[in-house]
């Protein structure tokens, strides 16, 4: 959706900070978790360049929390997740993947632990919220599942850290990366975490009240200022240097954890109790059948992020699709995540890859394809 007649319906929700979006330049918007999300301040390159070079201010309010509250909240959350969770302190974050009895992914949201039985789901885009509430019915636990008035704000890049100080206070260079606070900033409340969708240093800003949307992205960007802060979204080209997934795109209810490398999320070896368990047993033990690789796909620079899966082939066999795919200009590169048959999957491996441009060769190398160690985000 672009220009100013955005056509917008009452059935679709907007975000608390929508007006000062509008306000700072945003001219297209898609929908996500039932809300419109900016998804266009101008140039998505410019806004690359904006996110690594100094700090953008992105409206995440689509990130939509489950609020887990109760006596069994804390098994409950188990319950949801092969993740284990024994060690998670309260005041700590966790990515974790939400999965349904096949082992299929629902979600892979950042879990937020914020008191003994009080835990947020930051999710991506589907609705887990449901989910969660129709497995608490028949559970036989004492657990409140409901969507909280809690709205996100990304505050990411180089220079985020010295916006959050002038808004927070020197404390704030303590918080550890995927652990959380929580704060008033002149009567607003809000949780703050080190986490982000960009794999940069960053922040996100959990709003507590939806009525102060437009004044807290009005401090931010008035704090920003002199750091060089720019409105901005979410940038496809950072997270997929990053290697990180975006739901229905890389990962949907037909994939598995093993397929993408993340068993480092599914715990099998203890007794701890999940949706899925038995599933992903038989997955591991048969062995999976297809795999998330990395692609450099030889052409000359995209206009822009794929908007459909392309047929990958090998010798005119198709074996797989590409998920995500973009230029990075500071690669100076075509990068793609794909999931492919795993027989074809080794590095090196020499694949033909059907773009809206035409058919390309394209080579698997090792993802994430930027800062593997993620030294950048966690510094």
């Amino acid at each position: 959706m672009s220009n100013k007649n955005f056509g917008f319906g009452t059935q679709i929700r907007k975000s608390p900070y929508f007006d000062s979006t509008v306000k700072w330049g945003a001219t297209g918007f898609s929908v996500y978790n039932h809300m419109y999300i900016p998804r266009d301040f101008g140039n998505p390159e410019q806004n690359f360049w904006n996110l690594i070079e100094k700090s953008i201010l992105c409206d995440v309010a689509v990130e939509r929390q489950v609020e887990i509250t109760g006596s069994d909240a804390y098994k409950f959350t188990q319950l949801l997740t092969p993740r284990d969770l024994s060690k998670l302190s309260i005041g700590q974050c966790k990515y974790v993947l939400i999965v349904n009895n096949d082992g299929g992914i629902l979600n892979d949201p950042v879990l937020l632990r914020l008191a003994e039985n009080h835990f947020w789901l930051s999710l991506a885009d589907s609705d887990v919220l449901l989910w969660a509430q129709g497995l608490a019915v028949n559970s036989g636990l004492d657990v409140k599942i409901s969507e909280p008035d809690v709205s996100p704000l990304q505050l990411q890049g180089p220079t985020s850290q010295e916006i959050m100080v002038k808004l927070f206070g020197e404390d704030i260079r303590d918080l550890k990366y995927y652990w959380l606070r929580e704060y008033q900033l002149d009567g607003i409340p809000l949780i703050v975490s080190r986490t982000g969708w960009s794999s940069e240093l960053g922040y996100e800003i959990y709003l507590r009240d939806g009525s102060k949307g437009n004044e807290l992205y009005e401090k931010i960007m008035a704090a920003g200022k002199e750091h060089g802060i720019q409105p901005g979204h979410t940038s496809s080209i950072r997270r997929i240097e990053g290697g990180m997934l975006s739901y229905h795109a890389d990962a949907d209810i037909h994939t598995n954890p093993f397929e993408l490398g993340l068993e480092r999320l599914v715990n099998l070896e203890t007794d701890i109790d999940f949706i899925g368990k038995e599933a992903l047993k038989k997955i591991k033990q048969n062995g999976i059948k297809r795999k998330q690789v990395g692609l450099i796909i030889d052409c000359n620079p995209l206009s822009g992020p794929n908007t459909t899966f392309w047929p990958i082939e090998k010798n005119g066999k198709k074996i797989g699709k590409v998920t995500s795919a973009v230029y990075s200009p500071r690669l100076k590169k075509n990068i793609a995540l794909a999931i492919i048959e795993i027989n074809y999957s080794e590095l090196g491996n020499q694949l033909d890859v059907q773009t809206h441009e035409g058919k390309y060769s394209a080579t698997i190398v090792e993802k994430p394809f930027y800062d593997p160690k993620k030294k950048i985000a966690s510094s």
